[in-house]
């Protein structure tokens, strides 16, 4: 059994967070393990507050997980505090398996969900250590002071990542005006880089995309799949549950976790090398 573990913040409506990775876990097959570094008042509505984990819990929290556990891959989401930050990069520096940071910023509705000062601790202590980072577009800008307006610029903010020492960069493309397609590109550290295409679904209901699209990239490569087959799938999974919306909730609604296993026969990804 492979097992993997998210390090993220608890989302009580259920759609983002802890709970949307672990959905995504056991809907591809992993065991997930968890740790929880701040909970959070939410619904599809908004986020209403959050109180943060004290770091020295957040350390037990995964210390506990490396001694028992052979772990597989390991995501972060939520991390709220520059403290956490390196906390969890200390740990995570002897571990030799895949680690995914999705630089989670600010919530669906606007809600800040990352200390200012935590985004220098991001750069300096964790994503020198990252195999795939999975930014949106103003989070990669937050993130590196850079403007995205270009695929010029979008190449040079992975430049950056690369730089840091990220192995992949995926600089996801939802906030991109393309009525169409939703476009995500993806580089790597050997030069390469390529993009996917699919068609742009009209919907409220994309609460916890980034969350559950990290999950599932970490699900994959927890079960050894190679980089690319492994990130076409992810965008597989969250394209179908974005197409196959829940419509829970009166705000921004969830995503559907189920819509992979009954529909991924019925989902086409258009790969472009760039």
């Amino acid at each position: 059994m492979h097992i993997v573990t998210t390090i993220a913040g608890s989302d009580s409506g259920g759609g983002a967070g802890i709970q949307a990775d672990l959905k995504t876990f056991q809907e591809l097959g992993v065991f997930g393990t968890s740790v929880i570094t701040a909970l959070t008042a939410q619904n599809t509505l908004g986020v209403t507050g959050v109180f943060p984990i004290e770091v020295d819990f957040v350390e037990k929290q995964l210390y506990a997980l490396l001694e028992d556990f052979s772990i597989d891959a390991v995501k972060t989401g939520m991390l709220y505090s520059s403290d956490i930050i390196k906390a969890i990069a200390h740990i995570i520096d002897d571990l030799k398996i895949p680690l995914i940071v999705d630089p989670v910023m600010i919530a669906k509705g606007g809600e800040s969900l990352l200390q200012q000062e935590a985004i220098e601790a991001m750069c300096t202590s964790l994503l020198p250590l990252t195999t795939i980072v999975t930014p949106n577009i103003p989070e990669a800008e937050a993130l590196t002071g850079k403007k995205i307006n270009h695929f010029s610029d979008m190449k040079e903010v992975a430049q950056y990542f690369l730089r840091l020492g990220v192995q992949c960069v995926i600089i996801k493309g939802g906030h991109l005006t393309n009525p169409r397609y939703a476009i995500d590109y993806v580089f790597f550290k050997n030069g390469r880089s390529f993009s996917m295409q699919s068609p742009r679904i009209q919907t409220k209901n994309t609460h916890g995309t980034g969350c559950t699209f990290s999950a599932a990239l970490t699900a994959f490569l927890g079960q050894g799949f190679a980089f690319e087959k492994a990130i076409i799938e992810a965008k597989k999974f969250i394209q179908l549950a974005i197409t196959h919306d829940l419509a829970i909730g009166n705000g921004h609604g969830p995503t559907n976790h189920f819509a992979y296993q009954l529909h991924k026969d019925s989902c086409e990804v258009k790969i472009h090398e760039s």
